[in-house]
């Protein structure tokens, strides 16, 4: 078996503002296998930035990972558990290795067509007549659960737009979550949330920096306002850790990236964690290219979950692969009457 790895540059469409800051590209990772006729690939979807393996010798990491597939993946896994992202890249390619069609890592009603995955459509930040446009586009094309960002813009200015979405639009008929990617100040919080929770709102994911488990417990113990947690999980690897997180906190949801946590394998681990402390959960991409992407979509529809996920990140990139991944009617679909580019696989690393 040989492997061979390189790096691609995604492009947004349009600037993307978090509260983080606005993205404009999106650095990731692909890592190639090889044994015999077969072939397989997987996405290391590295986020500068948050990833906690964001560090200055990622590419040589990635370069030691290579030379050692031999050793299969499980020996590997053992090696690499501060570099998720390598994790996960590693865990698509072994999968799609072994797979009949390389792009086909779990076959279900979902891969042939018959099936669909229902997800949200996500509302960047920006000003407000980029969020109504925004939010014009979702609703037209089917959307029933929207993700705004929060946090950037002044909070008044947040406010009035959710005041004014709910005019026009019921909790029945849009599903609305929010997603503060930590920006509240913690003596600021839950007077924040309580002013949210009157429009209705499905959750809102992690509200304040990551870290203070004491202040997240009280927020999730007093906000009227259900919440997840997605940053804070990123970082935790043995299962102690993740239990104490989930114990201490007590949120009513958790957001599993499989790129920011470790894989399939490590959501599986904290989906059971989940459940002993009567705590749901939902999976997101994490701004993968259309294979990661892929492979993610694949993996979460074998979990049987009816809640929204968040998988609609395919159409952000200029230059993202054509794919047979088609939103429709706010649902994530396998077109069967879609092809992936010829030779994608090859052509990638060459």
């Amino acid at each position: 078996m040989e492997a061979r790895h390189c790096k691609y540059l995604l492009e947004f469409k349009n600037p993307s503002g978090t509260s983080r800051g606005v993205l404009t590209s999106k650095e990731t990772h692909f890592i190639i296998l090889r044994e015999k006729d077969r072939v397989g690939v997987g996405e290391c979807g590295l986020l500068r930035g948050l990833s906690v393996d964001d560090v200055t010798d990622y590419e040589d990491k990635l370069v030691e990972a290579c030379k050692h597939v031999s050793e299969g993946f499980k020996a590997l896994n053992k090696n690499l558990d501060r570099f998720p992202s390598i994790q996960f890249g590693m865990e698509q390619a072994f999968r799609s290795l072994g797979a009949q069609d390389p792009f086909v890592l779990y076959p279900s009603l979902f891969t042939e067509g018959k099936s669909s995955i229902p997800i949200n459509g996500l509302i960047w930040m920006g000003d407000e007549s980029f969020l109504y446009d925004q939010l014009d586009e979702k609703i037209a094309t089917g959307f029933q659960c929207i993700k705004m960002k929060v946090g950037a813009l002044d909070f008044e200015t947040e406010v009035r737009f959710l005041k004014s979405l709910r005019q026009r639009y019921s909790a029945n008929e849009v599903q609305l979550r929010l997603d503060a990617n930590g920006a509240f100040d913690p003596e600021e919080a839950l007077e924040k949330l309580t002013m949210l929770s009157q429009y209705d709102i499905h959750s809102i994911e992690q509200p304040i920096g990551t870290g203070q488990w004491d202040k997240m417990a009280h927020l999730c113990r007093r906000s009227p306002l259900p919440i997840a947690l997605d940053e804070e999980l990123i970082g935790l690897f043995s299962q102690n850790k993740k239990r104490e997180l989930l114990k201490i906190t007590r949120p009513q949801y958790i957001i599993l990236k499989p790129s920011l946590v470790g894989g399939f394998g490590a959501c599986m681990e904290w989906i059971a964690l989940a459940d002993e402390f009567n705590c749901d959960w939902w999976i997101t991409s994490a701004l993968e290219s259309n294979i990661g992407l892929n492979a993610i979509a694949q993996w979460t529809y074998t979990l049987n979950t009816t809640m929204h996920q968040g998988l609609g990140t395919g159409s952000l990139y200029t230059n993202n692969f054509d794919s047979p991944l088609e939103i429709r009617q706010g649902m994530l679909y396998y077109n069967r009457g879609l092809d992936w580019p010829a030779n994608l696989i090859g052509d990638l690393c060459s």
